[in-house]
């Protein structure tokens, strides 16, 4: 069975709504509530598995694969189960912010949300708080009633494709396994954070807030924004109904994983000054370097003259490069990845 309905998550100063729709596939569905559809599942229905894409507007490819996923399972293609044969519920919200998607962006302007223009920020929301906080606050309900969430976002071209989890969490880690991106990165929290969790208000994010209510949730990211790129949709693809395997909605297993873990929000080689930074002609992401190893160089654009020589601070894998010229002082010209043995 398949049921979807629009929802609103909030509304402008002028009164136009900001909506978006929501679909529900397998035993559950969706009912009339005071606030508009709710999901109502049966006592013996099975796992409930939320999957959103787009919360940061700019991020197509995970819209793109709740596509795909859709016309899989309405579909009924031989090579899965039709949407009636799941074995549980499946939630998805294929734009979760309309806000930024309209604009083919990473926030909201100040105008619309001054105080969370990342909406990734401000979960569990609240419905009686700014535009961001009462747009979470309705996904929340839904998200909230999942047995394991599954964020899609998207990275630059110069990303290495990864999935995030909580780091010391098994049952998130198995979950992060079973989508299987090559490289998984466990992200620390609370008082085992570095000084950036408090500093970009990491607390405030999806995967975090469900995590701590008990409810394992991961964030794949896959290659490339602002364009839907056909390798990365079929990578989103691929996870996702392994996750569903992984949770017993779909018959068979995951494929077996085996991959790289290393720590997140780590090894960054920021910019000492700014300039045009070029990266070394053979770095590519994916990448093994060690320490002290030569990344690129900052040069002057006018006076010609190198600034920096960037080298890698730890040993690792290259996550992310930057790839757009220019550069201002403290940004990140080179990801680098510490591996863990867990």
């Amino acid at each position: 069975m398949h049921d979807a309905s629009e929802l609103v998550l909030a509304r402008l100063p002028s009164g136009v709504p900001v909506r978006t729709t929501v679909h529900v596939y397998g035993e559950g569905r969706l009912v009339d509530g005071d606030d508009g559809p709710e999901l109502d599942v049966p006592v013996d229905g099975g796992p409930v598995i939320y999957v959103q894409a787009a919360q940061h507007g700019r991020e197509v490819n995970g819209t793109a694969v709740l596509r795909r996923l859709h016309e899989r399972l309405t579909d009924g293609e031989a090579t899965t189960a039709d949407a009636s044969d799941l074995d549980g519920t499946l939630v998805t919200v294929p734009v979760a912010d309309p806000l930024t998607f309209d604009r083919v962006s990473y926030t909201a302007p100040e105008s619309l949300d001054s105080v969370h223009s990342n909406m990734n920020r401000c979960w569990p929301g609240d419905d009686a708080g700014t535009l961001h906080e009462r747009m979470a606050a309705r996904l929340w309900a839904f998200a909230s009633a999942a047995d394991a969430v599954v964020d899609l976002h998207t990275g630059s071209p110069a990303m290495l494709t990864h999935t995030v989890y909580l780091r010391g969490d098994e049952v998130c880690r198995s979950l992060a396994e079973a989508f299987g991106t090559d490289l998984l990165l466990a992200e620390a929290a609370g008082d085992e954070a570095d000084a950036e969790w408090s500093e970009r208000g990491f607390a405030g994010k999806l995967r975090v807030a469900a995590t701590r209510e008990g409810i394992p949730t991961i964030t794949p990211e896959l290659a490339h924004s602002r364009e839907v790129v056909a390798e990365a949709v079929e990578e989103g693809l691929r996870g996702t109904l392994d996750v569903l395997r992984h949770e017993g909605l779909l018959p068979g297993e995951p494929e077996p994983w085996n991959g790289t873990v290393a720590r997140n929000h780590l090894g960054r080689v920021n910019a000492a000054e700014s300039g045009l930074f070029t990266p070394e002609r053979d770095l590519d992401v994916g990448d093994a370097v060690v320490e002290g190893e030569r990344l690129g160089v900052v040069h002057d654009p006018t006076a010609f003259e190198p600034l920096q020589t960037a080298t890698a601070d730890r040993d690792g894998i290259v996550y992310s490069i930057a790839r757009e010229a220019t550069v201002t002082a403290g940004s990140t010209l080179v990801g680098v990845a510490e591996r863990l043995e867990e």
